[in-house]
């Protein structure tokens, strides 16, 4: 959990609890399981127990929730980088019940859920056909063979839908269904055994995205860049940095820039 997150496209973390089970190629190099085990917590796997929290952790978002009510700002909270909210197990349901009546408490925040289990989604939250202003839902579509989760994906009536496509792991065509999302993050793999992004792959949503009028969000190279011609030259994630085409791409979703310093819609 982190109250000033690292990462580009959000301001907190907030983990409902630690662990997860791999479902597709973009989870090979998790860097969640990679963190878990470094500080000793095993909990990846069908058969691994989840790691979950105290009354104090907890509490964080309602503090954070008070601060930006005393400042007339909105943050955006992601939610969960160690896990997947949408994991099929029964023994998440209770957490799960308790995730929802927090997001309920905490209107000054908007929600940021992304899962590569899209299909899981309905079966699993409490809302219909209103779902509360504060939460944005995404899945992951790591290359063409995932574009299937986007249709599960866009028949949910969130304000936000929203495409993560980190790490790239090759070209995607999702002009399809660009008119139903509104925000697609595109990035790059980093670790020490990233795979690299091509410069196309990232140019051709680009391109995709301008002509639909979606929102692009570049969040980084991750440890390659482009060298020669379509080549692929491995720098470290920090001097790889953000920009493509010559600028860095923050934008948040359309009709949601002037929301981050008013009060929460109704």
């Amino acid at each position: 959990m982190g109250k000033h997150s690292a990462i580009e496209w959000t301001d907190h973390t907030f983990n409902p609890w630690w662990g997860c089970e791999k479902v597709s190629p973009a989870c090979l190099h998790c860097y969640a399981e990679t963190w878990a085990k470094r500080v000793g917590q095993s909990v990846w796997g069908a058969k691994s127990t989840r790691r979950f929290f105290s009354e104090q952790h907890w509490r964080s978002p309602i503090l954070w929730n008070r601060e930006c009510e005393k400042d007339g700002i909105r943050r955006r909270v992601f939610c969960a980088s160690m896990a997947d909210v949408f994991e099929a197990r029964s023994d998440l349901n209770p957490w799960r019940k308790r995730l929802w009546e927090l997001i309920a408490e905490t209107p000054y925040l908007d929600w940021l859920l992304l899962t590569k289990r899209p299909d899981e989604i309905a079966s699993h939250v409490p809302w219909n056909s209103e779902w509360p202003s504060n939460i944005w839902i995404g899945t992951t579509i790591e290359s063409q063979e995932w574009t299937p989760r986007i249709e599960h994906l866009v028949k949910l009536p969130a304000r936000v839908r929203f495409l993560s496509c980190e790490p790239l792991l090759g070209p995607l065509d999702l002009s399809p269904w660009l008119s139903q999302i509104d925000w697609v993050i595109v990035g790059g793999e980093s670790g020490p055994r990233a795979r690299p992004l091509q410069h196309a792959w990232a140019a051709g949503i680009l391109n995709q995205t301008q002509k639909a009028g979606t929102v692009f969000h570049f969040k980084q190279w991750g440890e390659w860049v482009p060298s020669a011609g379509s080549e692929m030259k491995k720098v470290g994630k920090k001097k790889a940095g953000r920009e493509f085409e010559g600028r860095t791409w923050d934008d948040p979703p359309r009709g949601i820039s002037d929301l981050r310093r008013t009060h929460p819609q109704p």
